[in-house]
């Protein structure tokens, strides 16, 4: 409202200078186009730390999710391919809630896996597979995300990107601890 009534203000004044009837009817026009409730152009952009963030989070979940797939196949063992079901839910629901979010913000990033790290995974089997899925997906990855996930929560400069990180970093952090775990026992059994 504040901004409708600036503009009517210049284009009054503007009209009083002697300018065209014309180019105050074009400066209204234009502001009444624009939604009274529209938020500044700013204000729907992400800073580029952010943008980086959103970025490597969604690598990361595509990783993990295409890795994960992977595990479905190539394990033997039942507590990997829980783990691996587990990863696939849970990183989809972080995911698409993540897109949600910064799509209204005007970003959308195209998710892509580490196709490299991905296509190690599918040249193993069994055993092997197991324990470089485990290692390479379940700990580190993790631990990455968790460090990740930390950094934004701290130092984010979007309120709400900031929260939705520090409201994931449980389900992260959980996941890492699963990871350990399985990885304990796959090293106990070898």
């Amino acid at each position: 409202m504040k901004f409708r009534y600036s503009l009517q203000v210049l284009t009054t004044a503007l009209a009083a200078f002697g300018l065209s009837a014309a180019a105050v009817g074009t400066a209204r026009a234009q502001a009444s186009d624009a939604p009274a409730s529209a938020a500044p152009v700013s204000a729907t952009k992400l800073s580029p730390a952010d943008q980086q963030f959103v970025l490597d989070a969604s690598k990361a979940d595509a990783t993990e999710i295409a890795a994960s797939k992977v595990a479905l196949k190539n394990s033997n063992d039942p507590h990997v391919k829980k783990f691996a079901q587990q990863m696939i839910a849970d990183h989809t629901k972080l995911s698409h809630e993540m897109a949600a979010l910064v799509a209204k913000k005007g970003f959308k990033p195209t998710p892509s896996e580490d196709s490299a790290l991905v296509g190690k995974l599918q040249t193993l089997k069994g055993s092997e597979f197991d324990q470089a899925y485990v290692e390479q997906i379940g700990v580190e990855a993790h631990q990455r995300a968790v460090d990740l996930f930390t950094q934004q929560s701290a130092s984010g400069t979007d309120a709400q990107l900031k929260a939705a990180a520090q409201k994931a970093l449980p389900t992260i952090k959980h996941h890492l601890e699963m990871a350990q775990q399985l990885a304990g026992t796959i090293k106990g059994s070898s």
